[in-house]
């Protein structure tokens, strides 16, 4: 059954438990579930990435159907969804399953989309499309936000930060709550600051990002992405992040593989490593050889063609290859 994005009050996770929600508006989606937890804070809350179900599905399955009649209600919240994920629901629709809803959060789904098709054409599914807000959408957000802050902003610094934000209303409110960080203590803000705020702390991010996958610290790679809404721009950048960084490593791994000593290598590094950076760079040399590393970068050429030929799908690309990455040793 569909649903408009403006009629998901209608939604009843307790009548309607399996619920799509897709589209490109990751920001309205976060939204929107975070409603439907709010107003269900008596049920326990699970999240997954598609890609953890596809590697673990029996994990997934004794979760959900293992239920207890002194347990808590649970809410499975399945992100960065794809066709992938289809066999598994169908296979749940059979089961009939009871005491549990599940929201599937997807990126951009075309009409011959057979998830898709699912939920549109079966009466107990709801499916809801989260398309981008224009521009004066996100200008009144950010207007009304400025002003419960006291924050006084110019129109054309307005019109900068809503251009960044690539119509997604998530990517708005982390730019103006960094903003809001920024103007504490009566800190004024300028057209140059808000330019670094919103660049250095994005590449920052990215680059932390990359930095754990690299290091196969799984949650905290999970955790990263999660919590930031990644466009389809900016998966360009992260595999030339990937590629600048595994370049870096591929000259300390060599030395390491010679001299067997990582605090030697740290210490040798040229340019040198900053201090905040050499655990995880040590984490980085332990994990990664010269052979595995070279096999990353061809690896990550290849998803960058992927990207550039499938641009609508680009974000679960990349997602996928990180999450995998980050387990595979």
């Amino acid at each position: 059954m569909i649903l408009k994005a403006y009629e998901t009050n209608k939604i009843d996770i307790n009548k309607n438990n399996l619920v799509l929600f897709y589209g490109e508006n990751q920001g309205v989606k976060e939204e929107e579930i975070s409603k439907i937890i709010r107003s269900n804070k008596n049920k326990t809350l699970v999240k997954y990435e598609e890609q953890q179900i596809l590697e673990n599905i029996e994990v997934f399955y004794n979760e959900i159907l293992s239920g207890s009649l002194f347990e808590a209600q649970k809410i499975f919240i399945i992100n960065r969804a794809t066709e992938k994920i289809l066999k598994i629901i169908e296979d749940l629709l059979e089961k009939n399953i009871e005491d549990i809803s599940i929201i599937i959060n997807s990126h951009n789904l075309e009409k011959k989309s057979k998830l898709r098709g699912l939920f549109e054409k079966n009466k107990n599914l709801i499916c809801v499309a989260f398309y981008h807000d224009n521009n004066v959408a996100l200008s009144k957000i950010a207007y009304q936000f400025l002003r419960e802050e006291n924050i006084i902003i110019s129109q054309s610094n307005i019109n900068l930060i809503v251009n960044k934000c690539n119509g997604d209303r998530g990517i708005l409110k982390n730019e103006l709550e960094k903003i809001s960080s920024f103007t504490q203590n009566g800190k004024k803000i300028s057209t140059d600051n808000i330019l670094r705020l919103i660049n250095l702390i994005e590449n920052f991010s990215i680059g932390e990002l990359v930095d754990n996958c690299l290091a196969k610290n799984q949650k905290k790679t999970i955790s990263i992405l999660s919590e930031n809404n990644f466009n389809n721009e900016d998966c360009m950048i992260i595999t030339r992040t990937f590629l600048n960084k595994l370049k870096k490593i591929l000259s300390l791994s060599k030395n390491y593989e010679i001299n067997k000593n990582l605090d030697q290598t740290i210490s040798n590094a040229k340019p040198p490593i900053f201090w905040k950076d050499k655990e995880i760079v040590k984490q980085q040399i332990y994990k990664l050889s010269p052979d595995k590393i070279y096999k990353l970068i061809f690896d990550i050429n290849e998803i960058e063609l992927q990207i550039k030929k499938n641009a609508n799908n680009s974000v679960n690309i990349i997602s996928n290859f990180i999450l995998e990455k980050a387990t595979v040793n």
